[in-house]
């Protein structure tokens, strides 16, 4: 962003309320110029509570005690010119006005303390999704990569749907995940999944074998932490997912999650065929099984978790992802995501009922990995010679 833009954006709050704050001292000086040339039996003093009542709305404590100020000000004005501050009438309005100015500013504290509160949530709960969920690096090997993450709570960003991406011998491990449940009471077995991704994906096991080291993670989990009365509900799905480098395929294990779309140019979108096993903690003896599908350099795949496709509109239809994302098998990764996102939102409304993440990874035309290491061996030969 240029230092020009970063500029106007930041002008723009302190102007929007500064341009609002003309809304409630106009009122107090229509309301007192109108009341001063009204008769004497008409009261129009008594509205004038109407300003700091507003104020808090767009404004702090502070500026509301000044329009609170204000208005008492405005209101002694009034009593002034109607037969001077002795009448009981006039002091009745003056006590009230200023008790419901206190009561306004109380009341904009306190919703600025929350404010606050709810700001410091949202930052550690980003925190807590970055140290949870490492970004995804946007290229990795001759992979071009995207992710979304919509969470369901409020004012968690964080839930249990999960990803990841390492880097192994000649090719790239994708983990994508959903732990039953949603939002912090998931994030736990989440963390746990996504460790022990991490931590067996560099070894030269086959996806089974790693969906075996995942299953007694998180059958011990289970075991150790799990609630009573929650017993044999603990469980997750997940999608472990290799691409190697020199191949122009991706082997994929399937632990009870839905199987990702391929897009190719031209609009084609379909569904591989796998052959998942039960989720992660149903039984911990499955066998898991080695799928292997085309992959080819041009071609998207959108892994997702069901938060996606069982996202309801107010018909109560499920999102159509594969029908949607037809219109855009021809976009970027980072493109598709946006994509999905604002189609997605406003098919339920603006607000999901279950955690959702989405992952587009596309094999590039041209070797990124072999280009690299290609070009750095030219720069190493031209400084020796």
């Amino acid at each position: 962003m240029s230092p020009l833009l970063r500029a106007t954006g930041a002008r723009q709050p302190w102007q929007s309320a500064h341009a609002l704050l003309l809304l409630p001292v106009m009122l107090i000086v229509v309301i007192t110029v109108v009341d001063m040339q009204a008769p004497y039996n008409v009261h129009l003093g008594p509205a004038l509570v109407i300003a700091p009542a507003l104020t808090p709305s767009f404004a702090g404590p502070r500026t509301t005690a000044f329009v609170g100020a204000l208005a008492i000000a405005a209101q002694v004005l009034i009593g002034v010119t109607h037969g001077g501050l002795g009448t009981l009438n006039h002091i009745v309005q003056i006590i009230t006005l200023a008790v419901l100015s206190v009561l306004v500013v109380l009341y904009s504290a306190l919703r600025e303390r929350r404010q606050a509160q709810l700001a410091q949530v949202r930052s550690v709960a980003e925190a807590a999704q970055h140290v949870l969920m490492w970004p995804l690096p946007e290229f990795i090997g001759p992979l071009r990569i995207a992710s979304l993450y919509l969470a369901a709570e409020d004012e968690a960003q964080i839930g249990g749907d999960l990803y990841a991406a390492t880097r192994c011998e000649n090719g790239v491990r994708v983990l994508i995940g959903d732990v039953r449940g949603k939002g912090l009471s998931a994030i736990g077995e989440a963390a746990l999944l996504l460790g022990g991704f991490r931590e067996s994906a560099h070894r030269r096991i086959p996806l089974p074998d790693l969906a075996v080291t995942l299953e007694q993670s998180v059958t011990r989990y289970a075991a150790e932490l799990e609630p009573p009365e929650e017993a044999g509900e603990r469980f997750a799905t997940a999608l472990l997912m290799e691409i190697p480098d020199r191949e122009s395929v991706t082997r994929m294990t399937s632990c009870g999650h839905p199987p990702p779309l391929l897009l190719s140019p031209g609009h084609a979108v379909s569904v591989p065929s796998l052959h998942p096993s039960p989720p992660l903690g149903v039984h911990a003896d499955s066998e898991h099984t080695l799928d292997v599908v085309s992959f080819e350099p041009g071609d998207t795949l959108l892994l997702y978790t069901d938060g996606v496709v069982e996202a309801r509109d107010a018909r109560g239809r499920f999102y159509p992802l594969a029908e949607r994302v037809a219109r855009w098998t021809d976009e970027s990764p980072e493109a598709l995501m946006h994509h999905v996102r604002r189609d997605l939102l406003a098919h339920v409304g603006g607000r999901l009922d279950d955690d959702a993440a989405l992952i587009a990874v596309h094999r590039t035309a041209v070797d990124r990995h072999r280009h690299h290491h290609g070009r750095d061996a030219l720069r190493q030969g031209s400084g020796r010679s």
